[in-house]
């Protein structure tokens, strides 16, 4: 479970303008985080996001296939991302680096700027706790929330070869 800060963007959300193209000769995460949404939000680079929430619209993560884009909103210190809709190479992507996100057009219709919003990643579960509103997104599947928890494929690979190892 996590429960921060919201901070609210619209459809279409580009992965050219999560991460500029201009900032990917240095793919640091501390170069990403410092460039993170810089071109729609000037401001959002400069804040302290640890445990904030992003809540996107229709098309979250749409563009190239770079996992820059995920990576980082991870690194900027996101706790996870809720949008309607997400481009499908962004959701596989978040996945695959351990990062939570949820679709849910509702939450992302009704939650606004500033709002603090608690989620459960394994009931789906997103409370505007600035509201009161309930929503309900599709939970993970437990395969799903392994990776996750393991901080992304790679880790969640490792983790379960040191495990077949030991039997």
């Amino acid at each position: 479970m996590v429960k921060g800060r919201v901070f609210k963007f619209g459809d279409d959300v580009n992965t050219d303008v999560i991460i500029p193209a201009r900032y990917l000769n240095d793919p640091s995460l501390e170069n990403m985080a410092k460039h993170c949404m810089e071109d729609i939000d000037p401001e959002f680079p400069k804040q302290d996001h640890t445990g904030d929430i992003m809540v996107g619209g229709w098309n979250f993560g749409c563009g190239s296939s770079r996992e820059h884009a995920p990576v980082s909103i991870k690194a900027c210190g996101v706790s996870c991302v809720i949008a309607a809709s997400f481009a499908r190479i962004f959701y596989r992507n978040a996945i695959n680096i351990g990062f939570p996100i949820l679709e849910c057009p509702e939450a992302a219709e009704e939650i606004a700027a500033g709002d603090t919003v608690s989620v459960d990643f394994e009931t789906g579960t997103i409370i505007d706790e600035t509201t009161g509103q309930e929503f309900k997104a599709a939970a993970f599947p437990p395969f799903i929330q392994k990776i996750i928890k393991a901080g992304g494929l790679i880790n969640y690979r490792k983790e379960e070869g040191k495990a077949k190892n030991e039997l």
